[in-house]
């Protein structure tokens, strides 16, 4: 190990705690910090993101990282150096006053959109969009290569190597395979019951069984935190400090499976081999794979009847009332109802990644210019009712019921599906190699666990998504995995004779 990377660790080791200042913050604003903080927050935040976008971009850690390329380093200090140059020629092109404002008005934009959604007015939120839009088209284009839409950039930085021609191909098989399956499903399916799911379910009973479900996975509370906030979210300081989020209404199930979920991208981050977190490389290797655990966690073990048989007297007992006289597969069948509503994050397994191919064709013609952002709402409502067969009634059921784009996450909701992709090619590998059900019934989720950590967690972003997903299952990314799963799995419960 010589100088060089001593002086890189050193600097990597400065920025990281303006990393981890912003990321506080950010925790801060969604969960526990006044309304009325907002303003002068952003102000810090804005200060922050200058000193973290002067310290990435001063050429004397370019000349750092050159220096380290002529040392022998190991394959974690290459990847250390390799992610390192990858954020730095993206900030380089970018204008220092353009991110800091930039960094401003999403940090304002949030308690906007938050306002907006409230009082059901998107007129409130669309010139903040728009301008938010703007920056990111403007970013793009100064990282474009020639010939590259600006919508790839976009979604490069989310999931690289998905470009538009890839997710065209994708949501064009998801559309015409899903969406004649839920029709048929409304037509010809057995309803799964599910009345007593809604109901009275006190917060506190909930926040039981949310702490309860999130260790059974797995997550590791001495290194980790739950907390409430609007939107669920995961973030994370390093493997020693990761957060989640949920949220409670009258269902019991959005809860639970959102802890699941959430629980899901936590034991993603504490995986991550102590080696490279708190650096560039000790973050998931794509928004599409840590999607993918989450989506694995909440739906391919989680809605599974042999996760839930050891724990269902547990959950029995916290909810006597509702749940005393409510069988296991009764629960079960529940929990996996098809019921297409307005709201992403408690969609049903089945109809989630329509959700997904809504905003994915609508960002593509919002950055296209084709699409302005004063007509969102009525074409939101206008492709729900196409691809899920209803409207929202309001806009805060509507367009305004994610935080991302206030975030400038524009190209970031592919990922959610192409992660439920990912998610399902892993199960079938896994499935393979040893007995799922049978761990589940024993509750050996530490053995299923293990897996994904050997083979995804601990390599952070040493490997890309495409990389690991060739590795683990031995083939290259095949959606076709996530459509037969889909179709067994709802032909067999909604009782479809195929």
């Amino acid at each position: 190990m010589g100088k060089n990377w001593d002086g890189l660790k050193t600097r990597l080791e400065e920025i990281r705690a303006v990393e981890e200042a912003l990321i506080l913050f950010e925790w801060d604003n969604e969960t526990l910090a006044p309304a009325g903080a907002m303003g002068l927050t952003a102000e810090t935040v804005e200060k922050l993101s200058g000193i973290y976008f002067r310290m990435m971009t001063d050429p004397r850690l370019d000349e750092c990282l050159k220096a380290c390329r002529q040392e022998t380093l190991s394959v974690e200090q290459q990847a250390v150096v390799r992610e390192t140059e990858k954020k730095r020629e993206d900030l380089v092109k970018i204008p220092r006053e353009e991110y800091e404002a930039y960094s401003g008005l999403t940090a304002r934009a949030a308690s906007v959109w938050s306002k907006a959604r409230e009082e059901r007015n998107f007129d409130l939120f669309a010139p903040v969009l728009q301008e938010i839009l703007q920056y990111r088209k403007r970013f793009a284009s100064y990282k474009a290569k020639e010939g590259q839409a600006l919508y790839d950039v976009m979604l490069d930085e989310f999931e690289e190597g998905f470009s538009m021609e890839k997710l065209d191909r994708f949501f064009g098989l998801l559309k015409g395979e899903i969406v004649p399956l839920l029709r048929q499903i409304e037509e010809e399916g057995t309803p799964c019951p599910a009345d007593f799911l809604k109901g009275d379910y006190p917060e506190e009973k909930q926040e039981e069984l949310g702490r309860f479900l999130a260790e059974y996975v797995g997550f590791d509370f001495r290194r980790g935190v739950m907390a409430v906030s609007a939107h669920p979210f995961t973030t994370a300081l390093h493997n020693h400090d990761v957060r989640f989020t949920t949220h409670y209404d009258s269902f019991l199930d959005h809860s639970a499976f959102s802890v699941i979920h959430e629980s899901g991208h936590g034991i993603y981050e504490q995986g991550i081999g102590d080696s490279i977190t708190r650096t560039p490389a000790g973050e998931g290797a794509s928004m599409g794979m840590h999607e993918s655990q989450s989506r694995f966690f909440e739906n391919m073990i989680g809605r599974s009847l042999a996760f839930w048989e050891p724990i269902y007297p547990k959950v029995q007992s916290l909810f006597p009332e509702q749940l005393g006289n409510v069988g296991l597969e009764e629960f079960y069948r529940a929990v996996n109802r098809v019921e297409p509503g307005p709201i992403r994050i408690d969609a049903d397994e089945l109809t989630y990644s329509l959700h997904i191919m809504v905003r994915y064709e609508l960002e593509k013609g919002l950055v296209a210019g084709e699409i302005r952002v004063e007509d969102l709402p009525g074409l939101w409502e206008e492709k729900y009712e196409e691809y899920l067969g209803v409207r929202p009634e309001n806009v805060s059921q509507g367009v305004l019921q994610d935080i991302h784009w206030s975030q400038g996450s524009i190209g970031y909701f592919p990922s959610y599906a192409l992660g439920s992709a990912f998610a399902a090619q892993i199960f079938a590998r896994m499935e393979e190699e040893m007995d799922v059900e049978g761990l589940l019934k024993n509750g050996r989720l530490d053995v299923i666990r293990e897996y994904l950590r050997e083979h995804i967690h601990r390599f952070g972003k040493m490997k890309t998504s495409r990389e690991l997903l060739k590795e683990t299952t031995g083939k290259e990314f095949d959606p076709s995995f996530y459509v037969n799963y889909l179709k067994r799995k709802f032909s067999r419960l909604c009782g479809l004779n195929r």
